[in-house]
């Protein structure tokens, strides 16, 4: 039961994430410009009221960054499995979770819809560099604990 509260728990933090991002002022100009106060020697190179440049969410690179995620998610997948058949523990997981395959790669293939949604967020409203950025982060982390999986030494079981 303990396995099923984790994702959520997870959720909740990429909720909270969401939320501040959206709520946060880093895309308003400074207090003096919005009234009239700001003295500059030269226009500025982007007007105040323009928005970035904007660009499809399911462009190239967004498609390839998310492919990249799956990727990665697939990796970890075979990798704990790897680790579990040698004798490891897992740590994020309880070891039932994880011993139950498919209930395993519905967890990972969630994993990466999370990640997607959460990239979709950021683009809704405009944080784009976030949007990238959260598949660049997920990539890494999934992809590390992979290799940390398959680095780890098989665990010696004494035979009675």
């Amino acid at each position: 039961m303990n396995w099923v509260v984790r994702p959520f728990r997870l959720l909740g933090w990429l909720a909270l994430l969401v939320v501040f991002a959206t709520n946060c002022c880093s895309q308003e100009p400074p207090a003096c410009a919005r009234v009239g106060l700001c003295v500059s020697p030269s226009p500025p190179k982007h007007p105040v009221n323009s928005r970035p440049q904007e660009h499809r969410f399911w462009d190239t690179e967004n498609g390839l960054l998310f492919a990249g995620v799956g990727a990665s998610r697939t990796l970890d997948y075979f990798s704990t499995l790897n680790m579990r058949r040698r004798g490891r523990q897992e740590i994020f997981l309880t070891n039932d979770a994880v011993d139950n395959h498919a209930a395993f790669a519905a967890i990972e293939a969630a994993g990466t819809g999370i990640s997607i949604a959460t990239s979709y967020l950021f683009h809704r409203y405009g944080h784009h560099k976030l949007e990238r950025w959260t598949s660049i982060i997920h990539i890494g982390l999934a992809t590390t604990g992979a290799a940390r999986n398959y680095s780890l030494k098989t665990a010696h079981t004494s035979s009675p």
